[in-house]
Formats: C-alpha cells, structure tokens, sequence
C-alpha cells in the first residue's frame, strides 16, 4: 500500500468501501428490475410518434441467494461507513479542516486515483 497522510486501517477501510460499494452498484444492475416477481407492464405509444415508450417486461424476480448477496454488500457498506466516519482520526479535526480531510481521503481512495502513476 502506497504511504498516505491516513493510518493504514482508516485508508483500507475507505479502500474497501469503494469496491463494495462499486460491487453492490454492479450487481443491481444485474439483476432484474423488481425484488419479487412482477408480469410487468405494457409501454404506451403515443399517436404522433408511433414509438413504444415506458413499459417494463416481466421480472422473475431476485432468488434467494441474490437477495442475500445484496443484504450481505449492503451491511458491508454500513459497517465501512460507520468504520471510516466513526475513526478516532477525525477527532483532531474540525469543520472545514475535517471536511477537506474527509474529501481527500475518498479522492486518494477511489479505484481511479490508485491507477493513477505517482507525480
């Protein structure tokens, strides 16, 4: 792990909560619109444009392991938040200071900023 200005267990911690967060984001994607199974509905197509608009198609809804893949990232992504927001780093710190703390941890943290080749 690159040095930082942060103690290593408060900059892994925000590490982690981007890539749950960014996974928990790409599963939701994947996975059909509604939670339980749902005949959606037909779209509607306005005179003028002939186009079929709104609408959504049937959803199988989420099974079981689906539903606890996405409890399990989402109570993952509290316990980081209340982790990062919780640490007794932040105590030194006071409004705007900790404010423009806060924003450069998250910056350094995100996955593209690690990409990034070191200055």
């Amino acid at each position: 792990m690159a040095e930082t200005p942060f103690p290593d267990d408060l900059h892994a911690a925000q590490v982690r909560l981007h890539q749950a967060t960014a996974e928990l984001a790409a599963l939701g994607r994947a996975l059909p619109w509604s939670v339980e199974p749902h005949a959606g509905w037909p779209g509607k197509e306005p005179s003028h444009t002939g186009e079929v608009t709104g609408g959504r198609p049937p959803s199988p809804g989420w099974t079981d392991e689906q539903k606890a893949a996405v409890d399990e990232l989402r109570q993952e992504c509290l316990a980081l938040s209340e982790t990062v927001s919780t640490h007794p780093y932040w105590a030194d710190f006071t409004g705007g200071d900790l404010v423009d703390r806060r924003m450069e941890l998250k910056s350094i943290t995100r996955p593209e900023a690690e990409a990034e080749p070191a200055a």
